[in-house]
């Protein structure tokens, strides 16, 4: 099974873990980290080697700063600042691996909306709260860039009055409530150097009054930050990350609840500090050449493939494109045609199809809803070349020959002229009896006389074209 190693570039520790499809951590190993950028790379390169094997993929790498993802290039950094290096081309050169960038907040968000805090939600906001506040925001399933570096919600201002932050503005959200600001809050109220956060909640919620203060002067400005974000954006759920996500998130529940709009679910992520490295290394299992790929849903006519195929595309939201969409149009306008012409209308459309693909921009992927059986298997490798196809996965949808028979027969009479009639289901049953999916890529079998298994055919296309 494919895997990736995903790497989280923290100031104190430097950690690797081979991470599999699924985000399980198979292998990891940790290096302490360093101010010093070469002395970094070298740590990051011992560590690969160290949970190396084969069949990974790529590695995935989050950095602490701001990342320009599309062009794989770190753009500033703290205490480990890697702008300037070609991070990504020096640990290719000696690992052999293709390296993915990005940041380390946007990585975390990565693994917790797969299979943390934000699964099953596609638009989420990530705060992760520790030394500075970095952050990260996905929309539709897909992680927010703009330019190249949105997210960094660490600089939402919350106070234009409040401290300079070291990004130039003044009253970040990260001057305020980051874990820094929360020892500028302890030393303030006079509790010794070193309590914790979770000393400070177990004390207000015994009732000390100066514990809540501490954590109110700390919350209340992420609290805005909170509101702001949820005004803006409308996520699903804001999650709390980081090494203190899960304090905050119990210092907001302490705050006076106040009426307002924009209501939006706060929760404290789930995969401490796992979820840099996990994150890193879906990330890396994601990218793929800039080919394009496509679902292809086969089966012959009345295999229940249409409703498969409508079934893929809108759970992924990638666009379907079906035989019949392509060729019922001008079977409409021309009126009745024969079976010979319908064919060859329907091998025009079949063409079509890729040419779609084709014009699309590299990387798109398709779902195809068609009895690919009806042409060569010649045709149709010449048609994924020409559509820019470079990954394949079929769902072959099959039910008995009686049951297609049957389906066919009740639902000629819907079916335009020009379509074989309910004559032709005799003919159709013997073609099931012999039909075989085209097997180019990986196939999942789906007997369509059964209840749809979703969660088996979303998992099979997610393993595949993750």
């Amino acid at each position: 099974m494919r895997t990736a190693i995903g790497i989280d570039i923290g100031g104190t520790h430097l950690r690797a873990a081979r991470i599999s499809t699924t985000g399980v951590v198979e292998a990891e190993a940790r290096e302490a980290s360093s101010s010093d950028p070469d002395a970094v790379i070298t740590r990051l390169i011992a560590l690969v080697d160290l949970v190396d094997a084969p069949g990974v993929a790529a590695i995935g790498i989050g950095v602490p700063g701001r990342v320009d993802t599309a062009a794989n290039r770190v753009l500033s950094g703290g205490y480990v600042d890697l702008s300037g290096r070609d991070v990504a081309e020096a640990i290719t050169a000696r690992t052999g691996r293709k390296v993915v960038l990005d940041n380390d907040a946007s990585m975390a968000l990565t693994a917790e909306a797969a299979i943390g805090a934000g699964k099953g939600a596609g638009n989420l906001v990530l705060l992760t709260i520790g030394t500075g506040i970095g952050g990260g925001i996905m929309m539709d399933g897909k992680v927010l860039r703009g330019r190249a570096t949105a997210g960094q919600l660490g600089h939402v201002v919350v106070d234009p009055e409040g401290p300079q932050c070291l990004c130039g503005g003044r009253g970040c959200v990260e001057t305020l409530s980051s874990g820094t600001a929360l020892g500028g809050h302890i030393a303030h109220y006079g509790f010794p150097t070193g309590t914790r956060a979770e000393h400070l909640i177990g004390r207000a919620q015994a009732g000390d009054a100066t514990a809540r203060a501490v954590l109110s002067d700390w919350a209340r400005p992420l609290q805005r930050a909170v509101d702001t974000l949820v005004a803006t954006l409308d996520p699903d759920r804001v999650i709390l990350g980081g090494g203190l996500g899960r304090e905050a998130a119990e210092a907001l529940s302490l705050l006076p609840k106040g009426e307002t709009w924009y209501e939006c679910p706060v929760v404290a992520a789930t995969l401490g500090d796992a979820a840099g490295v996990i994150g890193a290394g879906l990330a890396a299992l994601r990218t793929r050449p800039r080919g394009n790929r496509i679902v292809m849903v086969n089966g012959v006519p009345a295999s229940g493939k249409s409703t498969v195929a409508a079934l893929i595309s809108a759970m992924k939201r990638w666009p379907l494109l079906a035989l019949d969409t392509i060729k019922n149009p001008f079977l409409a306008e021309i009126g009745t045609v024969d079976r010979p012409f319908n064919r060859v209308l329907g091998r025009a459309s079949y063409r079509a199809i890729f040419d779609v693909m084709g014009s699309a921009p590299a990387g798109s992927t398709f779902v195809v809803d068609a009895w690919f059986g009806f042409q060569p298997k010649e045709l149709l490798l010449e048609l994924i070349k020409k559509g820019g196809v470079t990954e394949i996965v079929e769902i072959w949808c099959s039910a008995s020959p009686e049951l297609i028979a049957r389906r066919y027969r009740d639902r000629s009479g819907e079916r335009l002229p020009g379509h074989p009639g309910a004559e032709y289901a005799e003919e159709l049953a013997i073609l099931a009896a012999r039909a075989e999916p085209m097997s180019l890529g990986p196939v999942l079998r789906v007997d369509t006389s059964r209840p749809t298994e979703t969660g088996t055919i979303l998992g099979f296309v997610d393993l595949h074209l993750s």
